[in-house]
Parts: structure tokens; C-alpha cells; sequence
């Protein structure tokens, strides 16, 4: 049976326990637009999230978008937390020509929410089941604002060291927790695969305070995959409407990886926004 894509002008948040309210239409925006008065396509760049990469996360999304005519980035993201992601990042963003449709997944969304900040090549930003978080904000705190993550229950802790000499913390989801936590609708033949390739995300990663919010000067727009199990469906909606996203696409049934599992719903969003700032 396919699952049903439902698209959204208006979407509800809210968590179990907690009074469902009426959010967001996706015709307007309190936030400044990033104008366009250029007809050039952009270039569309991916930002993958904590344990995986950009090629698993993304190659569905590559092959429309390059079927479609659009020019794709997709850097590897270091995952070594914010302070050492963002500038990284950044840098690469400087190096893209003409207009940029930035899209991040998961930790990918705290990523670009601080490097799009000041680069006017960035006309909008594209959340995936993703963290939105606002200046002074951490992931840590944010994940746990509504029920329903199993990511600290499933991941293993392993020390590393730092160039300064003092131990980090590397992050990896457990053999038995990957496909449930992370990608609950992909076959186990992938999901193993992507359990033995996963790559180590920064503990500090969770614990690092943004120190910009692109969403309050670019528009948006965002993914809510309605059965993740990483970042709760109600977290999703609650940082959409603070960010004043100007569309939204539920997903029915989708997991975290959902860029994996739908890459028809992402793209096609993706491709939204880029209409919408023209």
C-alpha cells in the first residue's frame, strides 16, 4: 500500500498530554523574504545529519533534482558538533555561484540554520525532519521539549581524542536500535547497511548553543515525517511554525530518513521553495 503524502497549508503541533493548537499558513511569512529577481535555477545543496552520510542520505533527492535540471551540492558534513560544522559549511556555501536553496536533515537543519546567517546567496532554507533551533538554543534541550525520541536510549558513547589533547565523545546508534530509532520504514536489508556504515556524530553536538538563525531572515520551509522516532513530529511542528515556514509537507508513516523513504515528497518540496522565492 502506498503511504500518503498529505501537503499542508495549515498544520497542528502538539505532543501527547498537550492541547493540539492551529498553526501556520503556508501563504504567509512574519519573516523578511530573501528576495529573488534573477531567473537563474540555483543550486541546491544538502546538508546530511548525525550517523549517516551524504550519499545514503540523499542520493533519491540527487537523481530527481538532476533528472529536473537542477545543480546538486551535497558536502560531507563533519559532524564534529557546531563550532567546527558551521564554518565548514560556511565555506562551502561561499564557494557555490548564484542563488542557493540550502536544505538540511536532522542535525543538518541546526547546521545550516547557523551558516546561512549573512550569505545573500541563500535565498531559502528546506527543513527534512529536522532541528530548527533559534540563537542560544541546544539540541539537547530541544529534543527532549516533546516525547517520543529513542535516540538517547540507542545510542553508545565512544571515547576519542581531541587535537588538544582532552577526550571527546563519539555518538553511534546500537546494532538493535538503528532501524527502529532511524529509518523504521526502510527494508532491514538497507537499514543494516546503513547501521554497519553509520558515522560517528559528536556528542558535543548536543550540548553546542546556536550562535545564529538564518529562519528569521530567509524563508522556509519544512518536512514533518509523522512516525520519526529521532526528532518527534511535534517538535518538527513547533520549530515550522516559530520559524514562520511559508509550506509544510506531513509525510504518513515516514521515519527519520525520510529523504531516503520519500524522495518524491522531498524534492518536490524542495523545488517549491525554490518557486517561491522567485
Amino acid at each position: 500500500m502506498r503511504k500518503k503524502v498529505v501537503r499542508h497549508g495549515i498544520v497542528a503541533a502538539g505532543a501527547a498530554g498537550a492541547t493540539a493548537a492551529a498553526l501556520l499558513a503556508s501563504t504567509a511569512s512574519a519573516a523578511p523574504a530573501s528576495t529573488r529577481t534573477d531567473t537563474a535555477k540555483p543550486t541546491v545543496v544538502l546538508v546530511h545529519g548525525g550517523f549517516a552520510d551524504a550519499s545514503a542520505s540523499w542520493n533519491g533527492v540527487i537523481k530527481q533534482l538532476q533528472n529536473d535540471g537542477d545543480q546538486v551540492v551535497a558536502p560531507a558534513n563533519p559532524l564534529r558538533g557546531l563550532p567546527t560544522d558551521v564554518p565548514y559549511l560556511a565555506s562551502v556555501l561561499k564557494s557555490v555561484k548564484g542563488p542557493i536553496i540550502l536544505a538540511g536533515h536532522s542535525y543538518g537543519g541546526a547546521v545550516i540554520t547557523n551558516a546561512a546567517a549573512g550569505n545573500p546567496n541563500v535565498k531559502a532554507l528546506v527543513y527534512v525532519a529536522a532541528f530548527v533551533p533559534d540563537k542560544g538554543e541546544k539540541l539537547g534541550e530541544l529534543i527532549n521539549k516533546y516525547p517520543g525520541t529513542e535516540i538517547p536510549d540507542a545510542v553508545n558513547a565512544v571515547p576519542f581524542p581531541n587535537q588538544d589533547g582532552s577526550t571527546g565523545s563519539d555518538l553511534y546508534l546500537k546494532a538493535d536500535k538503528f532501524r527502529s530509532a532511524f529509518a523504521a520504514d526502510l527494508p532491514v536489508s538497507v537499514t543494516n547497511v546503513m547501521q554497519a556504515a553509520q558515522r560517528p556524530f559528536s556528542a558535543s553536538s548536543f550540548s553546542d548553543a546556536t550562535e545564529a538563525a538564518a529562519w528569521h531572515t530567509i524563508p522556509s520551509w519544512g518536512v514533518v515525517a509523522t512516525s520519526d522516532k529521532a526528532i518527534p513530529p511535534a517538535l518538527q511542528r513547533f520549530e515550522y511554525q516559530r520559524a514562520n515556514a511559508r509550506g509544510t509537507v506531513e509525510v504518513s508513516g515516514a521515519s527519520h530518513s525520510v529523504m531516503i523513504s520519500h524522495p518524491g515528497a522531498v524534492t518536490r518540496l524542495i523545488e517549491r521553495a525554490d518557486r517561491g522565492t522567485r
